[in-house]
């Protein structure tokens, strides 16, 4: 397997991996100790890796929300919490979702996609994945569960930036790839049908050019690896798999 067809066989499982716990039960739970729902967890969690940036830096960065979905999960918990206080608790409960699940697998294999990942993600350019960035900025687990997931996040965070940056050279609004993902993806991150733009054969294949231009710039930065890509696959292969059949640490 080389870079190119590593990047197009992780896109799918490192996004599912990376985003699964974000409203996993045990992180609403934490959520709201901490005065929040799931949703303005994930929001302020998030985005808090950056620090207490304005509205418009997040909204810059999750271009696939809209304005008022922004306004919800992040402005107003803002009021509330600090951003940075809150994406540390944000992690911590990303970690604890990893010592529910991945307990199956043995630490040389979480250090693979812990290392890999942190070393990938180092790799971008300044600015061009602000959220792996914040991660890379903020958390250097030593715990081999808990450095595992981050690298999977770290991955997840990075190749959204470069799709991001992707979209945009190539003239499609985030709105509109939003749209193309589906109705229910479109209504879930706080558009509306008057946001809906108009599909055209052009906005199809533009949108296509832009998965292809990242899936080559993720297959620049994977080049970064150490040992093998296929081993590194069939690890997150297996994290995808412990989602439907987790298991805790120690059991």
């Amino acid at each position: 397997m080389d870079s190119l067809q590593l990047a197009r066989a992780l896109a799918a499982p490192i996004q599912t991996i990376g985003a699964a716990f974000y409203f996993d039960p045990g992180t609403r739970e934490r959520a709201h100790e901490l005065g929040l729902n799931a949703y303005e967890f994930y929001g302020l969690g998030r985005a808090g890796v950056m620090g207490d940036v304005e509205p418009a830096r997040v909204l810059e960065v999750f271009a696939f929300f809209s304005p008022a979905a922004i306004e919800g999960i992040y402005s107003g918990p803002r009021a509330r919490r600090a951003p940075l206080a809150t994406a540390r608790d944000h992690l911590e409960a990303a970690y604890a979702f990893a010592e529910r699940t991945f307990g199956a697998l043995g630490p040389d294999a979480l250090e693979r996609v812990g290392a890999g990942g942190r070393r990938v993600a180092e790799g971008a350019r300044a600015g061009e994945a602000p959220l792996a960035e914040g991660y890379l900025a903020i958390a250097d687990p030593v715990e081999p569960l808990h450095r595992g997931y981050l690298g999977a996040i770290l991955l997840r965070e990075l190749r959204g930036g470069v799709y991001l940056g992707a979209l945009r050279a190539l003239g499609v609004s985030p709105a509109a790839a939003s749209y193309l993902e589906g109705a229910d993806s479109f209504a879930l991150h706080g558009f509306t049908d008057a946001d809906a733009p108009e599909v055209t054969d052009e906005l199809r294949a533009a949108r296509a050019a832009a998965e292809d231009r990242t899936d080559e710039r993720m297959a620049e930065l994977l080049g970064a690896l150490d040992g093998s890509a296929d081993e590194f696959a069939a690890v997150v292969a297996a994290m995808r798999a412990a989602l439907d059949e987790p298991v805790a640490a120690g059991h």
